[in-house]
């Protein structure tokens, strides 16, 4: 049951008397009618009405108040399925009918259920640290919008240009020179093909 209450005061002041504390109440839940008794006994009625009497139902509708005693009357209320306020009224009685109070009753839309994903259960993956080379490809992928692999190529090609070039001055053999031509040009297709 929930927290919101409202409460009546019975037989305060004289027999058979009524005293609500709120005449009305606005909730989105079940809540609890307090029957407050006071210098005697009584037998107390109730009952819900208008709407309110599709969304929800009293526990019992008769109850036994004792003097300087409090009695608890739960009124579940079903608003899941709600989309707009429903009004209605609690009505107590007391004195075979002769004393009677109205407690205005609006029940408005609960909150709206949030559908959580079982995933939100897993725990979260962290991704691993970078190692130093991982960081220093990042550094220029960063800055010149290459892949990695991209990188590597280069690097590799000019190493082999390199070695080529050297070949080809130390031997000094047209051969050699041709040999070079053939390696520039496979490592331009090879960067092409990975720049694609």
């Amino acid at each position: 049951m929930s927290g919101t209450e409202v409460t009546v005061h019975v037989n305060r002041g004289a027999a058979d008397e009524l005293e609500a504390e709120s005449d009305a109440l606005e909730t989105s839940e079940s809540f609890t009618l307090l029957l407050q008794g006071h210098e005697t006994p009584a037998h107390v009625h109730c009952r819900l009405g208008g709407d309110l009497e599709r969304i929800a139902a009293l526990g019992e509708a008769n109850y036994y108040v004792e003097p300087d005693g409090v009695t608890a009357v739960p009124v579940t209320v079903t608003a899941d399925a709600l989309d707009r306020p429903v009004d209605g009224h609690l009505e107590v009685l007391t004195g075979y009918g002769s004393e009677s109070l109205s407690v205005a009753v609006t029940v408005t839309p609960g909150p709206p259920d949030v559908d959580i994903d079982e995933s939100l259960a897993e725990p979260a993956r962290s991704e691993p640290e970078p190692t130093a080379l991982e960081r220093t490809i990042g550094q220029f992928t960063g800055a010149s919008g290459l892949e990695p692999a991209t990188l590597v190529v280069l690097a590799l090609g000019l190493v082999a240009v390199g070695v080529a070039a050297l070949t080809a001055a130390t031997i000094g053999s047209p051969v050699a020179t041709a040999g070079t031509g053939v390696v520039v040009i496979g490592v331009l297709v090879a960067l092409f093909l990975l720049v694609q």
